[in-house]
């Protein structure tokens, strides 16, 4: 496992005690509006329903176990993408409680800002490349499908418009090339800062 993401874990553990805490403290029950907080019940988040913040992180947990191989940089990407979502909410919940806001003051000023880059920070190499790396592939699939429809319209145009397909053809080929090369420093980049983790 790379060292960003067994920070990650080491984030995550944290995370799963001060959800432990919250729970203790029933703070679900004190506060309804909490149970109404979109980004932790939505279900495009979690598919946990449940009114203990812990089963959350669980579920976080879980998806960490269960990460597809890098190889898979879509799959990869997405998971990745998923649990950073999933940790921002959890975390947006505590920081609506006055225990963590009375903490924040005292202790450790900049706290959840320090987690958040924390968080991003390791990330940035597994979830903004791979979501640049989707980008781009996504970019080649609709300009080879733009270049595959001027193919079809040719077959029936006359000469001008024959003509004037071929230089759009030629002009979306030229963006091809670019978007392929984007791809190829992409994935360079990643196999880069894939190294610099596992050494």
């Amino acid at each position: 496992m790379s060292v960003g993401l067994i920070k990650l874990e080491q984030q995550i553990s944290r995370l799963k005690q001060q959800a432990v805490q919250f729970d203790a403290a029933k703070w679900f029950d004190k506060n309804r509006y909490m149970q109404a907080q979109p980004s932790l019940f939505d279900t495009r988040v979690f598919r946990t329903k449940s009114l203990k913040l812990s089963d959350y992180v669980d579920e976080i947990s879980e998806a960490m176990t269960h990460l597809p191989p890098s190889e898979q940089r879509h799959a990869f990407a997405f998971a990745i993408e998923r649990i950073g979502s999933q940790m921002e909410a959890v975390l947006k919940v505590l920081k609506s409680t006055p225990v963590w806001a009375k903490e924040n003051k005292l202790n450790t000023p900049k706290k959840a800002k320090v987690y958040k880059k924390a968080v991003q920070k390791i990330m940035q190499s597994s979830h903004e490349l791979y979501q640049e790396l989707s980008q781009n592939h996504e970019f080649e699939r609709r300009l080879q499908e733009m270049i595959d429809l001027r193919r079809l319209q040719m077959d029936k145009a006359n000469g001008n418009e024959a003509a004037k397909l071929n230089a759009e053809i030629l002009a979306l080929h030229a963006r091809l090339g670019r978007c392929r090369k984007a791809i190829t420093a992409t994935e360079q980049k990643i196999q880069e800062v894939e190294k610099s983790q596992n050494r």
